[in-house]
């Protein structure tokens, strides 16, 4: 992989620090990197592979000035409303962590195991929600030998998915602090309330994991429904995930599939206690899959439980594979 001139946008957040720690896992070859960050982080430095780096404040002068071909965006849908256009006029290939693009027609949304080839020609693409990549990508594999008929997800999901503000709630309640994040107490609690809640009923959350998985699995005609819950765990998303199949299957053969399938780690042993959990996949690149089993309610019904780091594939590492994708296929 040739090396690149690669900026990080937010690179002072949680997944910002967590897309420079991955970047120097994989060792990543770039000629020169930027952090930008806001106004309050600009002139603090910043240590990147042993070399250390002054933050930038983000806006369009300091972008203008230098000769970045890639950003990794970390920022809040408003910012990256803002600074992506900002970036694609200076000819920057923008791969965005935040939901401002992800419903967008012409947009694409991406999990390189699954459509990395969407992402190829395009200078503004999009990193999925967190709960939906570990989701489709074990979908994936049923709908492409089975096909789908309907979905219901049920999420139990970190405090890191609401950033450092999320996880400060957990800490503080854990010994008897007040909230200030999330409604309720976290600590010692399950709260059915992620996003804002919408006319239907349902929240912001659950439907970008509806709209994002129809549009990942490019398929429209999928039943979908999900309910997502916030728990007091402070890293690795977990979804109960029930499929109602097209044709039949041997359950054998899911079995198969998922171990076989790029990105995935099949993890089932249930008579040994041998089943994903977030302390599992902290850290790990992979999405755990496991608990499977017949739905034996309808008559071609699969269970299964996906688990994975939310803030790493979730986020950081999904949208430097996207880069790394790109890079391999210039």
């Amino acid at each position: 992989m040739r090396p690149i001139n690669l900026a990080i946008f937010g690179a002072t957040g949680l997944v910002g620090q967590k897309m420079k720690h991955i970047l120097e896992q994989r060792d990543f070859a770039v000629n020169n990197i930027y952090f930008f960050a806001s106004k309050n982080s600009a002139g603090d430095k910043i240590k990147f592979k042993k070399k250390e780096y002054t933050i930038e404040e983000l806006n369009e002068e300091n972008i203008a000035n230098k000769d970045i071909e890639f950003a990794l965006s970390a920022l809040d849908s408003p910012l990256a409303k803002k600074f992506a256009p900002i970036a694609n006029k200076y000819n920057i290939t923008v791969i965005d962590n935040s939901s401002a693009f992800r419903m967008e027609k012409e947009i694409p949304l991406v999990v390189p195991e699954i459509n990395g080839d969407a992402a190829l020609g395009h200078k503004l693409i999009s990193n999925p929600n967190c709960s939906t990549i570990q989701s489709v990508l074990p979908l994936y594999p049923i709908h492409r030998e089975y096909g789908i008929k309907r979905v219901i997800y049920s999420t139990y999901q970190a405090v890191s998915g609401s950033g450092t503000a999320g996880i400060d709630d957990l800490k503080r309640g854990l010994w008897g602090g007040e909230n200030n994040c999330y409604p309720y107490q976290i600590a010692g609690n399950a709260l059915p309330h992620i996003d804002d809640f919408l006319d239907t009923g349902y929240s912001k959350e659950e439907m970008k994991m509806v709209n994002e998985t129809r549009k990942i699995l490019d398929d429209q005609n999928i039943g979908i429904t999900a309910t997502t819950v916030r728990i007091p765990v402070f890293e690795s998303h977990m979804v109960s995930i029930n499929v109602e199949t097209e044709k039949a299957f041997d359950l054998k053969d899911v079995f198969e599939l998922f171990e076989k399938e790029n990105g995935i780690k099949l993890y089932d042993d249930v008579k040994n206690n041998i089943y994903p959990m977030p302390i599992t996949t902290t850290g790990k690149d992979e999405v755990y899959v496991g608990r499977i089993r017949r739905d034996e309610s309808v008559e071609n019904g699969i269970n299964f439980i996906s688990v994975a780091d939310n803030t790493r594939k979730g986020a950081a590492l999904n949208t430097i594979q996207i880069l790394e994708y790109i890079i391999d296929h210039e």
